[in-house]
């Protein structure tokens, strides 16, 4: 799903903006869990410049295979960095461009307060329908889902009760609409700055997956786009990202 945000149009020198006063426009394909604090960074660069940001938001495997068959994005913000280093390695992306924007975080989630307990036993003993996770095949969090139910021995046993999304956010969509008892989503999703986590939750020890790397890549060497590549790794830019709960 696109979303557009627009911002007010104005100009404070920072030192990721360049010479170029132009206002041009540009897409950018942007992994589910970050979109909430990529709403925000978007906001605050098109405060900043004259430019504008066409975000689309979805999971890393469908924004791979969008770029592969010739979308016409100028960066790609992955969930993984993985797809980023394909597209290097395959000529679609501009070499050394690439970098982590963000390390995410896994959580065990439940609207319900008091559901999930603190190390995640719900997954052994409750008495839960549907369990929500991300596609593991399109999603590095689905990805880290798996790994974290075959760690605790309990992928084979609950892969008939899995209510399974194509991205972190039709996850999180179960669960929230109770479709779902309890999922696996992304710390992103939940924690959004200055509100308290609703529910109950238990943050997944990483030593459980592989970390979630996510790495960003410029597609098309253009100026404004180059420039807002550059903000994401400004100190502004970080301490926007984690506010969100990542670690940039």
């Amino acid at each position: 799903m696109r979303r557009r945000w627009l911002g007010c149009v104005g100009l404070l020198i920072g030192p990721w903006v360049s010479g170029n006063s132009f206002a041009d426009e540009i897409r950018i394909a942007v992994a589910t869990n970050f979109t909430a604090a990529m709403s925000d960074l978007v906001q605050r660069f098109e405060l900043e410049t004259e430019h504008t940001v066409l975000v689309s938001s979805g999971s890393t495997g469908n924004h791979y295979a969008q770029i592969k068959n010739g979308a016409p994005f100028e960066a790609f913000f992955a969930a993984d960095a993985e797809r980023p280093r394909l597209l290097e390695q395959e000529g679609l992306a501009v070499p050394g461009s690439r970098f982590r924007y963000a390390v995410g975080r896994l959580v065990l989630w439940s609207p319900e307060p008091g559901y999930v307990d603190d190390q995640g036993r719900v997954l052994e003993n409750g008495a839960f329908r549907r369990l929500a996770i991300a596609n593991p095949n399109l999603a590095p969090y689905g990805e880290a889902a798996r790994e974290t139910l075959a760690a605790r021995g309990l992928w084979e046993p609950l892969t008939t009760r899995l209510a399974m999304g194509q991205d972190i956010g039709q996850a999180y969509a179960f669960v929230q609409t109770r479709n779902a008892e309890l999922g696996f989503v992304a710390l992103a999703q939940l924690r959004q700055p200055g509100k308290q986590i609703e529910g109950s939750y238990w943050i997944v020890p990483e030593s459980l997956h592989r970390p979630i790397e996510q790495e960003a890549v410029l597609l098309r060497d253009v100026p404004a786009a180059r420039m807002f590549l550059e903000f994401a790794k400004s100190s502004e830019a970080h301490e926007i990202i984690r506010s969100y709960g990542y670690e940039p």
